[in-house]
C-alpha cells in the first residue's frame, strides 16, 4: 500500500510503532562488538523482521539468519549481505532453493544430513547444530537445551566419522541472557565438541545474547570473543541475536475499547495479548504500559483485556493517576521484537498497522492490514 504520513494523534490503532533512532541506537552497540572482537552479527528474522528498516539495518550487520525458506527468500530479497539457514528438519522439495540463497546451510541431524548434504555440497557451507547440554533457561518452552530437546545433536549421538564434508558447527543455549550464560555455555561446548573444531571453518554461537540491554556486560561479552578466537584463530565466529536488535525500539498502541466492571474495572482494548503479545501468556510476562503503576499503586486500579473470546486473553493489572476514559490511547511498551513476527487473526481481529517513527519525529505508516489477510489464511 502507499505510505503515509501521518501526526501521532493520527495513528491508526492498534499500530505497533518503531523508532528508528532507537534501532539505530541498539545496533550502533552491535557493530561495536562485531568490529572490535572481529566477529559476524546476524540478524535473527525469528525474533525481528521489520523489513521496512533493513536499509538500517544492513549498514550495521553482516546478513541475516533464516529458519527456513520464507525467512531466506526475505532475507536474500530485503536484506542482501549473507544468509544462514537452519531449521530443525527440511523439506527435500524446498531444499534446492534454500540452498540457492544461503551462504551456510546448518542441519540439525545426521539423518538430514545424510539424505539432503548431496545438494548443497559445492553450493553451500554445511554446518551441523549442536546441543552443548548446558540448561541456563528457566522456562521450557524457550530452553534449546532442555531434557529430551529435539534441537542440536548431543555429544552422545555426534556421529565424528560422517563430518568430512561439514564446514561449521553451531549451537544456540541461551534467551534473553548476559554473557557469563554465553560463557557457561562455551566451556560445555569446547567440551564436548572442541577436539572438532580445528577441522571446521566457523562456529555459530547462535542467539540469545541480550547485548543491547542496559546491564549487558559488552566489554565482557568482546573479551570472551577475542579470547575464543586466539584459541581458535582460523574460525569465523558468528552470532545470531534477534531481540537485542529489536530490544526497546517501540512499542503498542491501542485503544480502550471500553470498561465494565465485574468486580473490578476491566478496559477491553482493541489490540490482544493472545493474538498481539502471545509471549505474554506463554512465558508468562506483565508487559509495561506507559505511565501505569502495580495493581493498587495509584489511586485507579483496571484490569486490561483483549479483544477476541478467549476467557485469559488478559494483558494484566495496572494503576494510574487519573481514571481511564473510553477512547484513551494505551502504550504497551517495547512491543517491537517476538511480537510482529507472532502476530495472528484469531477470532478475525484485525492486525495491528506498522508504523516507523522517524528521525523527525514524523510517523510513517508503512502498513495496514483488515479483511483479506484474516480469508487469505483461510479457505
Amino acid at each position: 500500500m502507499k505510505n503515509n504520513i501521518v501526526e501521532n494523534k493520527q495513528l491508526p490503532s492498534p499500530a505497533f510503532v518503531c523508532e528508528e533512532a532507537l534501532l539505530i541506537k541498539n545496533l550502533k552497540i552491535l557493530k561495536r562488538v562485531q568490529d572490535e572482537a572481529k566477529v559476524n552479527i546476524l540478524l535473527a528474522l525469528k525474533g525481528f523482521a521489520l523489513f521496512s528498516t533493513f536499509d538500517i539495518c544492513k549498514k550495521y550487520l553482516k546478513g541475516c539468519c533464516a529458519s527456513g525458506l520464507h525467512e531466506a527468500i526475505l532475507a536474500k530479497e530485503e536484506f542482501g549481505g549473507e544468509v544462514h539457514t537452519y531449521s530443525p528438519a527440511f523439506k527435500e522439495e524446498e531444499f534446492d532453493e534454500i540452498v540457492s540463497l544461503s551462504n551456510h546451510v546448518v542441519f540439525n541431524s545426521f539423518s538430514q544430513l545424510k539424505r539432503l548434504k548431496h545438494k548443497a555440497l559445492g553450493k553451500t557451507s554445511i554446518g551441523l547444530r549442536v546441543n552443548p547440554e548446558y540448561s541456563s533457561v528457566e522456562v521450557d518452552l524457550y530452553n534449546p537445551c532442555a531434557p529430551f530437546s529435539r534441537l542440536g545433536i548431543t555429544k552422545v549421538n555426534f556421529q565424528k566419522d560422517e563430518i568430512d564434508e561439514v564446514e561449521g558447527l553451531h549451537f544456540h543455549a541461551l534467551c534473553e541472557q548476559n554473557v557469563d550464560v554465553l560463557e557457561g555455555a562455551l566451556v560445555n561446548f569446547e567440551k564436548n565438541f572442541g577436539e572438532f573444531l580445528p577441522s571446521m571453518k566457523w562456529v555459530n554461537f547462535g542467539g540469545g545474547h541480550h547485548i543491547t540491554r542496559v546491564d549487558y556486560d559488552v566489554n565482557r561479552l568482546i573479551e570472551v570473543l577475542k579470547s575464543f578466537k586466539k584459541r581458535y584463530p582460523h574460525l569465523e565466529v558468528y552470532l545470531e541475536p534477534g531481540e537485542a536488535v529489536g530490544w526497546q525500539t517501540g512499542y503498542l498502541s491501542a485503544t480502550v475499547l471500553d470498561i465494565v466492571d465485574n468486580g473490578m474495572k476491566i478496559a477491553i482494548l482493541d489490540t490482544s495479548a493472545e493474538a498481539h503479545m502471545p509471549d505474554t501468556l506463554a512465558m508468562p510476562y506483565r508487559p509495561d504500559i506507559r505511565n501505569s503503576g502495580l495493581a493498587n499503586e495509584k489511586k485507579y486500579t483496571y484490569r486490561f483485556a483483549g479483544n477476541t473470546c478467549l476467557a485469559g486473553d488478559v494483558i494484566g493489572d495496572y494503576s494510574f493517576d487519573e481514571e481511564l476514559k473510553i477512547g484513551d490511547r494505551i502504550i504497551l511498551e517495547d512491543m517491537i521484537h517476538y511480537t510482529m513476527v507472532k502476530t495472528t487473526t484469531f477470532n478475525g481481529i484485525k492486525l495491528p498497522a506498522i508504523v516507523l517513527k522517524k528521525d523527525n519525529d514524523c510517523y510513517q505508516t508503512v502498513n495496514k492490514f483488515g479483511y483479506n489477510e484474516y480469508k487469505r489464511r483461510l479457505s
